[in-house]
Order: C-alpha cells, then sequence, then structure tokens
C-alpha cells in the first residue's frame, strides 16, 4: 500500500483541485434527478447521507444502488442520473436557500432521501490526465457493509470525514459553507485512496497502482520523473522481463508506461512554466529533456500549446 500512497501523493502534487459543496438534496419518493455534461474542468460528485438511491452514468449505462455513507464521483464529467428506484413518476422540486447551501427538496411524502452534491474543479491541463487515467465514475462504499469491507481502512477513515461532512451540512453553524468546502477537497484524494484499495478501477493509474507487481514502476516515474527511465529498468523494478512488463502495464493502464511518463514531465512542465521565472531551457532539463527542442515538441503535442504561449496564456 505504500507504493500507491507514494503515487498519490505526487499526483495530487502535479494536479490543481479545489472542491466544493453546491446543493444538499432532500427528497422523499416519489423523485428524480438528472445531470447534464459538466464542464471540461468539473468532476460532479454525490455524497449519499441518508436512503437509498439507483445511481446511473448515462455515458456507458453503468448502474449502482447507493447507501448511506456512499461516494459516486465522475472523473470525466459524465451526464447522469439518480432516482428513487420506484418508477412512479417524479413529484415535482423546489430549491431554497439554507445558510450556504441551496437545498433541492421534492414534494413527495415517501422514503426520504438525503445528500450533498458538489464539484472538483481541475485546473487545465491536468484535466487531461483525469480524463486519461481515471475511469468514467467511481462508486466508494463507506459504510461496513460485509466482512470484506470492514477490512479496509481506507473505507473507515473516508466513513469518517463523510460523518463531519454531515455533521456541518445538518447543523448549518456559522463557517459551516467553508468547512464543506475545505472537507470536499479532501474528500478527492480519500476516495481515490478508497477506490484503489478496493480494487473498483480494472484500468488507469487507480488499477496500475493497485497492481501488486507493477505499483513499484508507477511510483518510481511519479517520484523521479525526471530520470531516464528505460523500459529494462522498469521491468526490473517489478521483477518483469522487458516485454512481459511491457503487455501488463499495456493491459493494467491501457497506455504505455513511456505514455504515462511523457504526461507526467509535461505536467510538472506546465506548473513549472506557470509558477516560475525559469527559462523554457531550464523547465526542459527540470522534467528530463536535454533537447529544448524535443521539449517543445512534445509540450505542443500534449498540450496543444507551445511552452511560450502557455506561459503567457496559462489557462487556454
Amino acid at each position: 500500500m505504500q507504493d500507491q500512497t507514494d503515487w498519490l501523493t505526487r499526483f495530487m502534487e502535479l494536479v490543481t483541485i479545489a472542491g466544493t459543496v453546491d446543493v444538499r438534496c432532500a427528497m422523499r419518493v416519489p423523485w428524480a434527478l438528472e445531470y447534464a455534461q459538466a464542464g471540461a474542468q468539473e468532476m460532479p460528485y454525490h455524497v449519499v447521507l441518508a436512503g437509498r438511491a439507483v445511481f446511473e452514468n448515462s455515458d456507458n449505462g453503468a448502474t449502482y444502488l447507493v447507501r448511506p455513507g456512499d461516494i459516486a464521483l465522475l472523473p470525466q464529467g459524465s451526464a447522469h442520473a439518480l432516482r428513487d428506484g420506484s418508477g412512479v413518476t417524479a413529484a415535482p422540486t423546489r430549491v431554497r436557500t439554507s445558510g450556504s447551501l441551496l437545498v433541492n427538496e421534492s414534494s413527495g411524502d415517501g422514503e426520504a432521501f438525503d445528500m450533498l452534491c458538489g464539484r472538483f474543479i481541475v485546473a487545465p491541463p491536468h484535466d487531461r490526465l483525469i480524463r486519461s487515467y481515471l475511469p468514467l465514475e467511481l462508486v466508494v462504499r463507506t459504510e461496513a457493509i460485509d466482512t470484506a469491507t470492514q477490512a479496509l481502512p481506507q473505507a473507515e477513515r473516508l466513513s469518517r470525514l463523510v460523518a463531519l461532512m454531515r455533521a456541518e451540512a445538518m447543523d448549518n453553524e456559522v463557517g459551516s459553507g467553508a468547512v464543506l468546502n475545505a472537507l470536499s477537497s479532501a474528500l478527492f484524494a480519500l476516495t481515490l485512496r478508497a477506490a484503489g484499495e478496493a480494487g473498483q478501477a480494472r484500468t488507469g493509474v487507480l488499477a496500475l497502482a493497485a497492481h501488486p507487481r507493477l505499483a513499484p514502476a508507477a511510483a518510481a516515474m511519479f517520484s523521479d520523473p525526471a530520470r531516464a527511465w528505460t523500459l529494462p529498468e522498469l521491468a526490473s523494478l517489478c521483477s518483469m522481463s522487458r516485454a512481459t512488463f511491457r503487455r501488463h502495464f499495456q493491459a493494467t493502464l491501457g497506455r504505455s508506461a513511456m505514455d504515462l511518463l511523457t504526461d507526467i514531465r509535461m505536467s510538472a512542465a506546465a506548473n513549472a512554466l506557470r509558477k516560475s521565472t525559469s527559462s523554457t531551457e531550464a523547465v526542459a532539463e527540470l522534467v528530463g529533456y536535454q533537447s529544448v527542442s524535443a521539449f517543445r515538441r512534445v509540450f505542443t503535442q500534449r498540450m496543444g500549446v507551445t511552452p511560450g504561449d502557455w506561459r503567457q496564456h496559462p489557462k487556454v
């Protein structure tokens, strides 16, 4: 698990993510909520506080029954819906203000359902990393519903965070909005860690980090992206032959090891160009390129703008 933690620490250092809690949904059966495709840098999430619902990702048709303590995250901003599952036509809803939150309520009189809805905002160009390496949806269970779940320490920690968010939303004390947004930022990292521990992702960086043999290579690239890694070196870290490593890495991540290394380097370069006065040559060397022309070519291919243009207009 240490390799996964190292990977996640480096990943969170690379990307810039802010969390907000926007709406509390206090529904009663019959009810239904539909959400359109989110903006390019937005990742919607939902935290179930009470009741049960059917969550469906409209992009791939994946369906889940969500319970109290569950967290549904859509890294690629997919259109989605939550419904009570009764099949009855949904009752009208109304929106009111309660402290710092909007509260969306239905006019039904059946079983109650309560959840927090928010967004993670990813600063460009790191939304590209999210789209490339995280799945369409993650549904993380934090409540101990069976023996296997009870054995997952990350789910237990996430459950405590959800309980704190629930208390802030319910009590609505002075400053609750600021506290909820701060807790929301921590929610992202803990959700990824819990999802990786539970083995939720079949492919992508979570599957890679959770792979008992491939995790050392992932951790090494995130920890030291400037190093001139070769496939034989990375394979050696995983006690595999070059051919075996390449095959398993591609199957697990969905991309090659060199693709991942390049994306890590370009994200680090984008941060350096935005935050420092270092020359393009210095930034190229910082992320492992001895040739400035090669760095410029790769950066432009991956980011869609030259290093110079990115430095002047980093939000492009």
